[in-house]
This record gives structure tokens, sequence and C-alpha cells, in this order.
């Protein structure tokens, strides 16, 4: 793939984006460019990981296979999507055509909805890819430890520290993570004053570390008669935990 199949008119991406500004256009094609050398670094970097799969050396040893084998896994999705770009510049390129052809004027009608809608794909596909490729931190892949502390609410926010532990649980099962659970210190009507686990896979530390900190609920308890409206916290500590095994 050479660049150029990204960025086959530069002027024409600016125009498209709504761009009157000289420095405006300015910067936006080298916003282009940027992302176009970006996503072939992407791309000649899956391509040797890929190579390096099946290379002897690699494959013999267990702890190189491992990390080409960890790195292809986390590239594979981003070159799939920069795949799937490089077709659709080719096929808007090739319906530009059709559309400012002197053919049937409804063909051209045809193409220019169709260029509109394969423009919309692209855009969506580029921003996808622009997350994708964006620096990550080291610490993402790490695993982590949750503890989930019951706070002010008594036996509702022990009921409350329950349902969060229910729901990382199933979260962790659909994410196809491994769980471990450490230490539970239960209440009898099946709530946890607190509950501490362990959750392993890709990318878990990424995916869980914003949910550190206060949770509130406010709902009528089961342990409610009268119907009045409680206010529940617990707090959840994400740790991480660069090796545990389940």
């Amino acid at each position: 793939m050479k660049i150029s199949r990204f960025s086959r008119s530069r002027e024409l991406k600016a125009e498209a984006a709504g761009l009157q500004n000289p420095l405006e256009i300015f910067k936006h094609i080298n916003y282009i460019t940027y992302m176009d050398k970006k996503y072939e670094e992407v791309k000649n970097k899956f391509l040797k990981l890929e190579a390096d799969l099946q290379n002897p050396a690699v494959v013999g040893d267990p702890q190189k296979l491992k990390q080409v084998s960890q790195d292809y896994t986390d590239l594979k999705e981003a070159a799939d999507k920069i795949k799937e770009l490089e077709n659709l510049e080719e096929n808007i390129a090739n319906t530009e055509l059709m559309a400012s052809s002197d053919g049937d004027d409804e063909m051209r009608e045809l193409a220019a909805a169709e260029l509109l809608e394969l423009r919309q794909r692209a855009e969506a596909l580029n921003k996808e890819l622009q997350e994708m490729v964006r620096p990550k931190d080291p610490m993402d892949k790490k695993d982590v430890i949750i503890e989930i502390r019951a706070g002010v609410g008594g036996d509702e926010s022990a009921l409350f520290a329950a349902n969060l532990f229910r729901m990382y649980s199933h979260y962790a099962e659909h994410k196809n993570w491994k769980t471990q659970l450490i230490d539970t210190n239960r209440i009898g009507i099946g709530g946890f004053k607190e509950v501490i686990f362990g959750i392993k896979g890709h990318d878990v530390y990424k995916d869980l570390k914003y949910e550190m900190g206060v949770h509130r609920v406010q709902r009528v308890p089961d342990t409610e008669k009268s119907g009045r409206i409680h206010t529940s916290t617990v707090t959840v500590a994400v740790l991480m935990r660069p090796n545990f095994s389940v």
C-alpha cells in the first residue's frame, strides 16, 4: 500500500470537510498526511509480526512467541480496519468518476448518493482508527484487583456492593476475562460489606481504571416497607496487578 492511496486528493478531502479558510485547509491536509503515515506504520508493523509468527527462531522461543503473538493480537483489529479503509478509498475514487461522467443522468444520481454514503463510512472508520493508533498507556495491559466496600446506607449499601460485584463479574465474562475471588465479608441478606477479587485478561486496567471512586445509588430498597427512597454509597478501588494466575 502506498500512502497516496489514502490521499488521492487532499484538496477534495478538505473541501468535503467543509473547510474554507486556507489555514484550516492547510492544517487539515497536514493532519491527514500525519494519519496516513501512522496507518502505514501500523500496517508495516503488522505485516512484520505476521512474518515473525512464521519465523522458526520466534516459534522456538516461548517468550518471544508469547510477546509477538500478543503484539499481533493488539494490532490485528487496527490493521483490518486500515485494509477496509483502503477499499473504501478505492470505491470512493471509482464512484467519483461515475458521478462526474457524461453518462446517464440517473446513473450519476445513483453514484452521487452512493458517494455520500461511502464518505460517511470512511469518516466514521477514520475516527475509529484515530482512537486505535493513539499512543497507549503501557499500564493499560495490566491485570487488576478490585476492592468494593460498602459505605453509607447500612444493609442497602452492602446489597449495592453485591450488585456491583455481579455487574463487574458479568462484564468480565462478556469480555472473556478470568476472575478470581480473593476475599469477602458477607451479610446475611446477600450483600457484602467488602468483596475483593482479581480480573485477568486483555486491556483490563484500560477498561476498568475509571471505575475507581465512590458510587452512589438512590432507590427504594427491598428492606424498606414504607416506600422511602434511600441513598447508598460504596467505594471501588481498582489496583494494578501485573501478574496473577487463576
